[in-house]
C-alpha cells in the first residue's frame, strides 16, 4: 500500500494489481520475468489507498472463473480490468460481456494468434484500451529479445491498426532514463513517434526486492517519473529528423543486442 501512494504521489496514473497465474508459470517461469503472486484481496486495500491514480487489475485469461472473477474484482475497486493472453475476438467479446460496462477494459494483445486475428478483434465494441505485450509476444514468435518487434515493424502495424479505431495504445515496459538494454529515451522517442500514450514501469525501474528503505523507493519514484516527464515535454519540440534517427538507432541496437544473446 505504501508503494502505491509513492507511485500516485509520483505522478503514475495507473495502479498495476496483477492477478494472472493461469499458465503464466508454464510460459514464463523458466525466464528472468516477474510472476506475480497478487491476491485478490490486495483489491480493496489498495483501492483505499488511492485518490488519483486509477486502479488497474490483470485477471486470467477467459477460463470457467473468468465470470466471478471479473465480478469480484470489479465490486472491490477496480476502475480498469486486463485480459491477458487472448487469441481472438471470442475471448475478447465474452471479456466485455463480463464486465459490463461497470468498469473500462484493456486488452493485453500479447499472443500471435491475436495479432494474426487483429481486424475481427478491433472490431469488437466496448474496448477502452490495447497494451501490446511484447514478453509473451516475443515468445510466441521464438525471439530472442522483445524490443525485435519494435525493430521489425509489428509494432509499428499494430499501432496504426489500432489508432485507425480511435482506441488508446501503449506497447512493452522502461526501466529509469538512462538505463536498460535498449535505453529507455530510445524507446520513448518509439512510443511518442507511434503515438502510444501508454507504458509499463519495468521492474528494472524500481526493483523494491533490491531496496532496503522506504525513502529510498520514494526519492526514486519522484526523480525517475519527473524525468520521464521532462523527456517527454523535450520530444514534443523534436523534428521528424530526430525521430528517423532514433529510429535507425533502435533497429541497430536490437540487432546488435540479438546478436549478443
Amino acid at each position: 500500500m505504501n508503494i502505491a501512494k509513492i507511485a500516485e504521489n509520483s505522478g503514475v496514473d495507473w495502479i498495476f494489481i496483477d492477478l494472472e497465474i493461469n499458465g503464466k508459470e508454464k510460459r514464463q517461469g523458466y525466464l528472468d520475468t516477474v510472476i506475480s503472486r497478487h491476491n485478490i484481496f490486495d483489491i480493496k486495500r489498495i483501492k483505499e489507498v488511492l485518490t488519483k491514480s486509477e486502479l488497474l487489475v490483470r485477471v486470467n485469461p477467459i477460463y470457467e472463473g473468468s465470470k466471478e472473477e471479473i465480478n469480484k474484482v470489479i465490486n472491490d475497486g477496480a476502475d480498469i480490468v486486463m485480459l491477458p493472453y487472448f487469441m481472438d475476438k471470442n475471448e475478447v467479446e465474452t471479456f466485455v460481456d463480463y464486465v459490463n460496462e461497470r468498469a473500462k477494459v484493456c486488452l493485453l494483445l500479447e499472443t500471435p494468434e491475436a495479432v494474426e486475428n487483429i481486424d475481427s478483434i478491433l472490431a469488437v465494441r466496448g474496448i477502452n484500451y490495447i497494451h501490446i505485450g511484447l514478453n509473451d509476444l516475443h515468445l510466441g514468435y521464438k525471439m530472442k529479445f522483445m524490443f525485435e518487434l519494435l525493430a521489425d515493424g509489428t509494432v509499428e502495424m499494430l499501432c496504426k491498426r489500432i489508432k485507425e479505431k480511435e482506441i488508446p495504445y501503449g506497447f512493452g515496459g522502461i526501466a529509469q532514463l538512462g538505463q536498460g538494454i535498449l535505453p529507455a529515451e530510445n524507446i520513448l522517442a518509439e512510443h511518442y513517434r507511434l503515438g502510444s500514450s501508454m507504458v509499463i514501469l519495468s521492474r528494472s525501474f524500481c526493483n523494491v526486492n533490491k531496496m532496503e528503505y522506504f525513502h529510498e523507493i520514494k526519492t526514486l519514484f519522484e526523480t525517475g517519473i519527473k524525468d520521464i516527464r521532462d523527456y517527454e515535454i523535450k520530444l514534443t519540440k523534436e523534428s521528424i529528423d530526430f525521430f528517423q534517427s532514433n529510429r535507425n538507432i533502435v533497429i541497430n541496437k536490437v540487432t546488435e543486442i540479438v546478436k549478443g544473446l
